[in-house]
């Protein structure tokens, strides 16, 4: 899969897509029916499959000052898109110039004259140009006009009713509900992030952990989780982290702090893509770290005993 960060001067091998439009923060299995779509028509018109969204997150440009919120970073949209048969990723730079453009002027500009869409696939709630103006309804007419076909994915729930939405996942990550945040995602929550250096006051109780910042990323409910992360290398490792602002020893901002078990390896300055498998406890203050050990031993106990029955 191709990532294409722009939507002006491409070559012609990067024009000419079936591409499904939108934000796609999680690809979840709504985002997935929409992707469905645009696979239908590429296969139809003989046409590479794309996927159309944006960087930064337009929430982001429009509210800067908004708490964190993202589901995913763009790396892991790309990943998670490639299994789904995406030719092109376009992710575009949501920059003054594009939060300036109307609907009519995204569909003419950035679809036909930048990307020469064949078809547009899209949500039933999808919205575009300066103000939200654009609907599915005048991307249609735009198509009739430009040249370009357009399908609209309706809400889709699954049969028991879980309402399958990015609101949706957020909603679940709050309560700490990993089951039904992993239902409508298709897949378990991940952080992905770089393992920098903390106090290391893990390591005189014998847990040492990988500590990674959050980012940009929504703030699950705090506590303790039991985990799998994957290492570069692409091995994965069973464990149990602390997720949060860590009472006993105040942090600033949260952090998610692993102990992976039965590893003992130094992982500063690498990537490290944890799964937050399930939701042990909340965060507590302990009396020191006497009393907080047998606490930890008990999480290990209960993360090792969820993860052996998956």
């Amino acid at each position: 899969m191709q990532v294409v960060r722009d939507w002006r001067d491409l070559p012609d091998a990067l024009k000419g897509a079936a591409v499904a439009v939108g934000a796609f923060d999680g690809v979840h299995r709504g985002h997935q029916a929409v992707i469905a779509g645009a696979r239908d028509a590429a296969e139809r018109l003989g046409a590479p499959l794309g996927v159309v969204s944006f960087d930064p997150h337009p929430r982001r440009w429009f509210q800067p000052e908004a708490a964190p919120f993202r589901l995913m970073r763009p790396d892991q949209m790309a990943e998670a898109l490639a299994p789904l048969g995406v030719d092109i990723l376009y992710l575009l730079p949501f920059d003054a110039e594009m939060a300036g453009m109307t609907d009519a002027a995204f569909a003419e500009r950035v679809l036909t004259s930048g990307l020469d869409i064949r078809h547009a696939a899209v949500g039933f709630d999808f919205t575009f140009g300066k103000g939200r103006s654009g609907s599915p309804e005048a991307l249609r007419a735009y198509g009739s006009r430009l040249g370009f076909t357009v399908s609209v994915a309706e809400r889709l729930d699954d049969a028991h009713g879980l309402k399958l939405s990015s609101s949706a996942v957020r909603e679940a990550l709050k309560a700490g509900d990993m089951d039904r945040a992993a239902a409508i995602l298709g897949r378990p929550f991940a952080i992905r992030g770089e393992v920098i250096h903390g106090d290391k006051r893990g390591r005189t109780i014998g847990v040492p952990t990988a500590n990674v910042p959050l980012g940009d990323y929504m703030r699950p409910a705090y506590g303790v989780y039991a985990t799998r992360s994957r290492l570069p290398d692409g091995r994965v490792i069973d464990g149990v982290a602390s997720l949060g602002v860590r009472p006993m020893y105040a942090l600033e901002t949260p952090l998610l702090e692993v102990w992976l078990f039965d590893f003992d390896e130094v992982l500063y300055g690498q990537t490290l893509d944890t799964q937050l498998i399930g939701w042990l406890r909340g965060e507590e203050r302990f009396d020191g770290l006497d009393a907080l050990k047998p606490q930890i031993d008990a999480d290990a106990r209960a993360a090792r005993a969820l993860l052996a029955r998956l």
